[in-house]
């Protein structure tokens, strides 16, 4: 529980689009399962006075705030708009932003995050499927049904090698504390770093299970600077070189940021890599074993 839990109040902005009133229906039939609050209201500018199952939307994030309790909010809207819909949540006072909007142009996400970050907002994404606490929360579009609560953490640049991962753990009886997919577009809000840093501080969480792929150094960056004990799997060993694989920001440079070099690194820092998926929760059974 370390981007919010049961009480908080989640806006979802792009609500009375497709994907913004499919996933308020998954959000919220989660937040009935678990006796949270979900989804309390939505955004569509011009649609205000609508419901969306159930819930009121409204046509600026302010007006929804100065009718409810919100902690959160979840992004729905089409790339051009995004940038502007993280900026109005920070400035309404939204601590936490979920942005799962993919293709917002690079210098729109730079001036948003630096804003948002400006504004004391913690931005997750863009381009990611957001983040689950089992038994808490659910921001985003994970498949709640693969979750079951525990101690382990979970932070992923990667949506569906996190269900993987989590289905894995889940099916090997080991439970998770939050799941957070930080997404892997070249410029994101939340990093390994800052997410390692708050399940630090969570009480529920004993160990993490950091998921990367190739490009860039953020995971060596996650993975050494905690005390937390880790496990890692970086996805991308079969990669043709030179060739950019999967998200924007698997971008490999002069011979940095491959998974074989990643991977070596993580393991002179002395982090267990694993090499397939299915080997993650017995790694994490010895992290336990060992008191690592």
């Amino acid at each position: 529980m370390i981007y919010g839990d049961k009480k908080t109040g989640v806006l979802v902005q792009g609500a009375t689009g497709k994907q913004g009133e499919f996933h308020i229906g998954l959000m919220n039939a989660y937040a009935q399962q678990v006796g949270g609050r979900g989804v309390v209201a939505g955004v569509t500018p011009g649609k205000g006075g609508q419901q969306v199952h159930g819930v009121p939307v409204y046509n600026t994030v302010k007006d929804a705030m100065k009718e409810h309790d919100i902690g959160a909010a979840v992004i729905f809207v089409p790339a051009g708009a995004a940038a502007d819909a993280i900026m109005e949540e920070a400035n309404a006072g939204i601590d936490t932003i979920v942005c799962i909007t993919e293709h917002i142009p690079v210098q729109d996400t730079m001036k948003a995050v630096a804003y948002a970050r400006m504004e004391g907002a913690s931005v997750i994404g863009p381009n990611c499927p957001g983040l689950l606490s089992p038994g808490e929360v659910k921001m985003g579009i994970m498949p709640s049904a693969l979750f079951t609560r525990g101690h382990v953490g979970v932070i992923s640049r990667s949506g569906t090698l996190t269900y993987e991962v989590v289905d894995e753990l889940t099916r090997a009886g080991i439970g998770q504390s939050t799941v957070v997919g930080i997404g892997g577009d070249p410029v994101i809000g939340q990093t390994f770093v800052d997410v390692m840093q708050r399940f630090e501080k969570d009480p529920e969480t004993k160990a993490v299970v950091l998921i990367g792929e190739v490009g860039g150094n953020l995971e060596e960056e996650g993975a050494t600077c905690t005390d937390l004990p880790i496990v890692s799997y970086i996805a991308g060993v079969s990669a043709p070189p030179d060739k950019r694989m999967g998200h924007a920001g698997a971008i490999v440079e002069g011979g940095e940021g491959d998974a074989k070099s990643k991977i070596a690194r993580l393991k002179k820092h002395g982090v267990p890599v694993a090499s397939r998926v299915s080997e993650i929760p017995e790694m994490v059974r010895e992290l336990f074993r060992c008191g690592c």
